[in-house]
């Protein structure tokens, strides 16, 4: 393909494209670039392996420090396993392309998006979708698109697309919206307690933008003499499945009526079904067609077996409004709520069940020293909430080996921590690093927004002062050309069967947090928004629920959390408390057994396991960097004795010098006849040298004066 730079003006800011010039040997790729933020993304297709019955996609997002000038840290000073955010911005690009590749394909296909160039005005990530699509229908893989993103912003009252960094801190919305052009394919938001109708606005917003980018795609494939390759489904031989229709229909609606069933009942009754359908396939003759193809391919009778079963649950739902737990289309599961369920050398405990879904999240509370530091391209150094989620295999009575965290994982723990964010206590009202880690101990649907719910019960027992509980609900869609029923609380088989999955997670003042991911190639804004109401009535019974168990967060922290104190020092003063390679505040550190974190602007941050000894370092700390003036008058320990006078310490680490003619009003011969150290003296300050030192005097003091410096102390 010969070069072609191409530019876009959009919303008052040029988008460029740059095809041609980069990746040669990829299928196809795009430079996409908007101010200083350049992205590389190449899409490539190579053929299919064997064995596989799924579509294949790998989709990476990759960072490189050099893309804002920096060189990155550690030992080995280069990028090594991605960071949180990149993996959540894989996965952004991930969820609105996966559903737009045919289900037939089997060809591996792999889209890797590289920030090659970063300010800090126009984040990457939308670019980055945008560009996905751009270099898939280059490449002419068969691909159900053009699609494209945008971030919409609402700062004042005004919505804005694709706003700045400073924008989206500023303003009390971050909403990602993917479309094609059947329509809302995806939706990723984060909000200040938003009410419905101000974030069913917005995504209208978006959509309305993210059209002028698929005409632009549009354009360019003509300008390009690309023509679209669009999904073909093939021919498929409908034998088995007219076979598993008739000998398994009747005995799967049987199963999906029987609404008392739990779901591992519901699960072995399907499958007693099913080998019924396998012993009819096994009595048939050896050159029977239908046991010719499972002979061929293995997994044939299971996919149209559970293709069966998603057709006719679907038509119950469409039919009789009725789902496979007998629950109305808006009904939620049974819900209970407990808190403070281990000991109290876990800060706080929340449990929370809904259905088969149970989630236990626990708080911890941390000194500022415990914030996470980010080493990625995001303006943000620190993070002072974090939220991570775990699912081990037996909350779905699985076995399999334990790994690490994976991006779904990763995925689940951060909507969870957007969704509380909004009603955090700020840093100076609660100066402590939060960390909220939620187990899933049984899943059966929805465990992300089990999560959310939890992580309040936790953050309210630990005594976390958030502004308003969270609650959420994951909401499901059954649709089949113009007819369609949302779903309230999905459960598993609803999600895996189903064509949404869209979780709407808030307050009762409005929402924090919306996740959309859907298997179709898009829907309308009105669809979308009666999701979102109809998520509402849900959240507020779930939250109705939840403060059964706690009412308000606990007035009294843990027996074992840390105590802060927090104090402003002059930062110019910053050096004094650290001292001389840390000396000062290691020597307080090991006086008092308290932490010490001291930030650029002063603030001062006290934490220690008992209130004690957080109080003696924060006396300490007041007093070396307490103003001082001549005249103010002390009372202080002898510290030291040396031949011309004695040291006395009359503010907590704060020590000045009187002389031995100043020791008394009469003459002095030695400093030991009047005075030892440990012995209690009441001094004033006779002046400030130009050195800083203070000079201390016990002449010519008032009794008033003694009087109020003894209340100062008792005070």
């Amino acid at each position: 393909m010969p070069p072609l730079s191409k530019s876009l003006s959009f919303d008052g800011r040029d988008i460029r494209l740059e095809l041609g010039l980069f990746a040669p040997q990829a299928g196809g790729s795009v430079l996409i670039s908007s101010g200083d933020t350049a992205v590389l993304v190449a899409a490539t297709r190579s053929t299919a392996r064997e064995g596989i019955d799924f579509l294949p996609l790998t989709v990476d997002y990759e960072e490189r420090m050099y893309a804002a000038g920096r060189i990155p840290g550690g030992f080995l000073r280069r990028e090594g396993r991605p960071p949180e955010r990149a993996t959540l911005i894989s996965r952004l690009i991930d969820r609105p392309m996966r559903p737009l590749f045919p289900s037939w394909l089997r060809d591996d296909l792999q889209i890797v998006a590289t920030t090659l160039s970063m300010d800090e005005t126009v984040p990457p990530d939308v670019l980055a979708v945008t560009g996905a699509s751009i270099a898939t229908l280059v490449a002419k893989i068969p691909f159900y698109g053009p699609m494209a993103a945008v971030r919409v912003g609402l700062v004042g009252d005004d919505f804005i697309i694709n706003p700045t960094y400073r924008e989206i801190e500023k303003g009390d919305l971050d909403l990602v919206v993917a479309g094609t052009p059947a329509g809302v394919i995806m939706v990723e938001a984060g909000a200040n307690q938003l009410p419905e109708a101000d974030v069913i606005e917005a995504i209208d917003f978006g959509y309305e933008a993210v059209q002028e980018l698929i005409k632009a795609q549009q354009s360019l494939l003509a300008e390009l003499g690309i023509e679209q390759v669009m999904p073909e489904t093939p021919t498929a031989d409908n034998t088995l499945e007219n076979f598993v229709r008739d000998r398994a229909s009747s005995g799967v609606q049987q199963v999906l009526q029987h609404f008392s069933f739990t779901k591992s009942e519901r699960d072995a009754a399907l499958d007693e079904v099913r080998a019924t359908v396998v012993e009819a396939i096994a009595e048939l003759p050896e050159d029977n067609p239908v046991r010719s193809v499972t002979a061929a391919e293995p997994k044939a009778l299971g996919n149209t077996f559970k293709a069966l079963t998603k057709s006719l649950m679907r038509q119950q739902i469409l039919r009789d409004g009725v789902r496979v737990d007998g629950r109305k289309l808006d009904q939620v599961r049974p819900i209970s709520s407990r808190v403070g369920l281990l000991p109290p050398r876990v800060h706080g405990s929340g449990l929370f069940q809904r259905g088969l879904t149970q989630v236990l999240s626990i708080a911890t509370l941390g000194t500022p020293g415990d914030a996470q530091e980010l080493d990625d391209l995001h303006p943000d150094t620190q993070k002072r909430y974090l939220h991570h989620y775990n699912m081990p295999p037996y909350s779905v009575g699985e076995t399999r080996p334990m790994r690490s965290p994976g991006r779904r994982e990763i995925g689940h723990g951060a909507l969870a921590e957007r969704a509380l964010l909004p009603v955090l206590p700020s840093k100076d009202e609660f100066p402590y690093v939060i960390r909220v880690v939620s187990e899933v101990l049984s899943s059966n649907g929805s465990t992300s927004m089990g999560s959310v719910c939890g992580s309040t019960l936790s953050l309210m027992d630990a005594g976390v002062p958030i502004k308003k509980p969270v609650s959420g609900a994951a909401m499901g869609l059954i649709r089949e050309g113009d007819e369609y029923r949302v779903l309230t609380d999905i459960q598993g088989i609803e999600d895996f069967l189903g064509d949404m999955d869209f979780k709407v997670a808030g307050t009762d003042q409005g929402i924090t947090a919306l996740q959309m991911d859907m298997k179709i190639h898009g829907l309308p804004l009105e669809i979308i928004a009666d999701a979102i109401n109809q998520a509402k009535p849900a959240r507020l019974h779930i939250l109705d629920k939840m403060l059964e168990a706690i009412a308000t967060p606990r007035e009294d922290l843990s027996t074992y959390a840390p105590r802060l104190f927090r104090i402003q020092i002059n930062p110019e003063q910053i050096g004094l408390v650290i001292g001389p390679g840390g000396k000062t505040i290691r020597s307080i550190t090991e006086q008092t057994g308290a932490k010490i974190d001291i930030e650029d602007t002063g603030a001062v941050t006290i934490s220690a396991v008992d209130a004690d000894s957080a109080l003696r370092a924060k006396s300490i700390i007041e007093g070396m960097t307490r103003t001082v003036s001549a005249g103010d008058v002390y009372i202080g320990k002898v510290t030291r004795i040396i031949p011309i006078g004695a040291f006395v310490e009359f503010l907590p680490g704060k020590e000045g010098m009187v002389h031995i003619s100043q020791i008394a009003d009469y003459r002095v011969a030695r400093v030991e006849d009047e005075l030892t150290v440990g012995d209690e003296v009441v001094v004033k300050v006779r002046e400030i040298d130009q050195k800083g030192r203070i000079n201390l005097t016990r002449k010519g003091i008032d009794p008033a004066e003694i009087e109020a410096a003894r209340a100062a102390v008792e005070a």
